[in-house]
């Protein structure tokens, strides 16, 4: 085995959302996007960092008491822990007697998380498996591609859950390995989606594209997240549409609803929701809507919820 490492923020077992069967599911820290809905706002930073539960603390200030200089700060009756900070945070970790202070990711070589992997591998009957997820699994790349192998060399059903923003050799070097690939292609016009995930779309549609035309094409699952207002307009999910069928008509295609659920999270990372916590998931007949834009288009292989 390898002596690589990664950092990993959440293991999920018997997962039936992240492809076929029964899955486990491995996110990644790190992200290179910033899209302004994201569901896992604790994998954006590719730093290992602490958090705080506020419903675990006691408000006891043994952290404030066993700081370093520059580490923290204690107010509004709570921790707030300094991003310009060089060192680690074992101390505050260690001293806080209710575990309200946690790091939000933990370190695996290749060896240890193939272990974790193969606790579950006897639920993987059925197309069941394991899938990257994150984060952006990309941005660790060269752990990505080891454990993808040794996946593989244990007979092990394996899927990523990508934005394909990386680079385009490791892409083509992970392909191999991969039996499902999803993709989520957010926003098709370059400008809309800079400004909603501070990255153009030009590098994941070319990516696209690549493996559209490749032999892995019928591996591929591309997804829209509707976010209102946002991705979830007539012309953005008929560009895309389009887009898709001018390269491969026969492409599976997926609308995910919008998931407001998410805003809970913000709170333990420092981080500011930045869409109205008010916005609901789309009817069935609003969905209904964005399949019929998508038929139209000639896209065959929808995947509707």
């Amino acid at each position: 085995m390898k002596t690589s490492k990664a950092l990993v923020f959440d293991i999920k077992r018997f997962a039936v959302h992240d492809g076929y069967g029964l899955r486990t599911t491995v996110f990644f820290k790190g992200c290179p996007l910033r899209c302004k809905w994201c569901q896992n706002p604790e994998g954006l930073s590719p730093q290992r960092q602490p958090i705080y539960f506020k419903n675990n603390c006691i408000h006891c200030q043994r952290c404030e008491q066993f700081s370093q200089e520059g580490q923290m700060i204690y107010e509004k009756n709570r921790p707030y822990f300094s991003k310009e900070y060089n060192g680690d945070f074992d101390n505050l970790i260690k001293y806080c007697p209710a575990s309200a202070i946690r790091y939000d990711c933990e370190e695996y070589d290749i060896e240890t998380l193939m272990e974790k992997i193969k606790e579950d591998q006897i639920f993987f009957r059925d197309d069941g498996g394991v899938t990257f997820s994150g984060g952006e699994p990309l941005m660790q790349g060269e752990f990505l591609y080891d454990i993808l192998k040794a996946c593989k060399e244990e007979g092990i059903n394996t899927a990523i859950e990508t934005t394909m923003y990386g680079s385009f050799d490791l892409i083509k070097k992970i392909l191999p390995y991969l039996d499902l690939i999803y993709i989520d292609l957010k926003v098709f016009d370059e400008k809309r989606h800079e400004e909603l995930t501070n990255v153009s779309s030009e590098m994941i549609k070319k990516h696209i594209q690549y493996i559209l035309e490749s032999e892995h094409k019928d591996k591929v699952i591309i997804r829209t997240p509707l976010i209102p207002t946002m991705s979830a307009t007539d012309q953005n999910i008929k560009s895309i549409a389009y887009f898709l069928v001018h390269i491969y008509p026969e492409v599976k295609y997926e609308l995910l609803n919008y998931n407001p659920l998410a805003s809970a999270k913000y709170e333990l990372v420092d981080l500011e929701y930045e869409l109205d916590k008010q916005l609901k998931m789309f009817n069935q007949e609003e969905m209904n809507h964005f399949y019929q834009i998508v038929y139209q288009t000639g896209l065959k292989n929808l995947i509707k919820e």
